[in-house]
C-alpha cells in the first residue's frame, strides 16, 4: 500500500510517500512545500494546494495519512495551520484518495511505542525502521514520514483488520 503521510503547515508543509507491504516499509520519497513568508495568505494558500493537488497525481497514493492539529500556546498559528490543512483536506478529497487523521500522540505510540516519547526519539525509530542512512530533511519531511508509518502499523493491526470486516 502507497501511504502519503502529510505534515501540515502554511511555511512548510512536510510530506513522506512510504510503500507499505506485510510490515515492511520502503520509503519512495519526501520532501516539503514551501511558500514564501510575507506573502498574502491566501496566496500560501493556493500554493498548497496546487502543489499538493500536483503531488497526489504524481504519487498516486492509497491513502493519506495527516497529523491532527495540536493548538499550544500560539493560537494565531494554529488557526493559519487550521487553513492550511483545510486546503490540503480539499484536495486529498478531490484525488478521491481516503483521509486517515492521527494525533501526534497516535504517531508516537505506533512509531516509538510510547505516546510521550521525544521528536529526537520518533526521529530515530524512523529512520530505523526504514532503514536510512540519514534522517530526511527538512524536519516537517521526517514528521509526515512518521505519520505515514503510523498509518502503516495502525492500519494493519489485528483490530484494524477486524473493524474492516465489520
Amino acid at each position: 500500500m502507497k501511504i502519503l503521510g502529510i505534515d501540515p503547515g502554511y511555511g512548510i508543509t512536510g510530506f513522506g510517500l512510504l510503500d507499505a507491504q506485510r510490515g515492511q516499509y520502503c520509503l519512495l520519497g519526501c520532501g516539503a512545500i514551501t511558500t514564501p513568508p510575507n506573502s498574502d495568505f491566501p496566496w500560501r494558500l493556493e500554493i498548497i494546494y496546487n502543489d499538493m493537488t500536483q503531488l497526489l497525481a504524481t504519487a498516486k497514493p492509497e491513502a493519506v495519512a495527516i497529523e491532527e492539529l495540536f493548538f499550544g500556546q500560539n493560537v494565531t498559528t494554529g488557526i493559519n495551520v487550521a487553513q492550511s490543512r483545510g486546503v490540503i483536506l480539499l484536495a486529498v478529497h478531490q484525488a478521491g484518495v481516503p483521509i486517515f487523521e492521527y494525533k501526534p500522540m497516535q504517531v508516537k505510540q505506533a512509531v516509538v511505542g510510547y505516546g510521550n516519547a521525544s521528536k529526537h526519539q520518533v526521529q530515530d525509530m524512523t529512520k530505523r525502521l526504514l532503514h536510512l542512512q540519514a534522517l530526511p530533511k527538512p524536519d516537517d519531511a521526517a514528521d509526515a514520514i512518521a505519520i505515514a508509518l503510523c498509518h502503516a502499523r495502525s492500519s494493519t493491526s489485528l483490530l484494524a483488520q477486524a473493524q474492516n470486516r465489520l
